[in-house]
């Protein structure tokens, strides 16, 4: 059985969706993920970036298919996609091709994880805990913070993530994607590399960001800020996440230093400058 996976979506979709990925695995599996996904995916026996091969010109009025794509999509048995259950235009395309389509998105009104809902498209109920496989030696002595995400409105204010970094108890090490303005962050452009740093770490602090999730996967202790979506379908599943909730400017450095505590052992804390 050959079988190929296509799963568009950022970071923290993509890792909520492994324990379906995985589920849904055969005797050869492909996935097609976005680029940047491409390196998280260690189970399967091909990965490809979902914009190297023209799928998203597939079904396009007055475009022929990108040369050799509907070859390579008829040496499947099985395709299970993401991708396109709401393009009309591509269902028809595809009609005649061993589809499954599965929404990307839990729907509105959801009563479970999302991470759950994509393990049930997959035929198996949950709970499901997304596991990135990372060399593991003793955690050093330092937290990261990565103070960004997808979206600027489900930011922190930095400067709350400066005071808070003042006030650890260990030494922090800031993290930023290749495009975002911070100084002193520890950058990586392969999010493998970012995995295994996180790994090493004693404490993740973060917003609702896939960079977040990264750090749960990979089973380091993580403090998620939540604000305008929901944690009880979109928080980092571990055993070990601390959730602190609320309209962002009213969440204060105090109420994210309670939830750290819960994750560290005790001990003295720096004083707030």
């Amino acid at each position: 059985m050959r079988r190929l996976l296509i799963r568009p979506g950022g970071i923290g979709d993509s890792i909520l969706s492994l324990p379906a990925l995985e589920c849904l695995r055969a005797e050869f599996t492909e996935v097609w993920v976005r680029s940047e996904v491409e390196p998280l995916i260690r189970f399967a026996d091909r990965v490809c970036a979902i914009a190297s091969t023209g799928l998203d010109l597939l079904g396009l009025a007055d475009i022929a298919p990108p040369h050799g794509l509907l070859e390579r999509l008829q040496s499947f048995d099985s395709i299970v996609s993401w991708y396109g259950s709401n393009r009309e235009s591509f269902r028809a395309a595809v009609r005649e091709l061993p589809f499954r389509f599965f929404p990307a998105l839990p729907p509105a009104g959801a009563r479970m994880h999302a991470a759950d809902f994509f393990l049930r498209q997959a035929g198996r109920d949950g709970p499901a805990v997304p596991h990135i496989d990372c060399p593991r030696n003793a955690a050093s002595d330092f937290a990261v913070i990565h103070p960004f995400s997808g979206s600027s409105r489900k930011n922190w204010p930095l400067d709350r993530y400066r005071e808070l970094a003042r006030r650890l108890r260990i030494p922090v090490q800031w993290s930023a994607g290749p495009e975002e303005s911070l100084d002193d962050a520890v950058r990586f452009d392969n999010l493998y590399d970012v995995a295994c740093r996180l790994a090493a770490a004693r404490l993740y602090i973060g917003n609702d960001s896939g960079i977040s999730h990264l750090a749960a996967a990979v089973g380091t202790p993580v403090v998620a800020i939540f604000g305008p979506t929901d944690p009880s379908i979109w928080a980092p599943r571990s055993a070990h996440v601390e959730i602190v909730a609320g309209k962002l400017d009213e969440v204060s450095v105090d109420q994210v230093l309670a939830a750290t505590d819960k994750l560290l052992p005790s001990g003295p804390r720096r004083r707030s400058s």
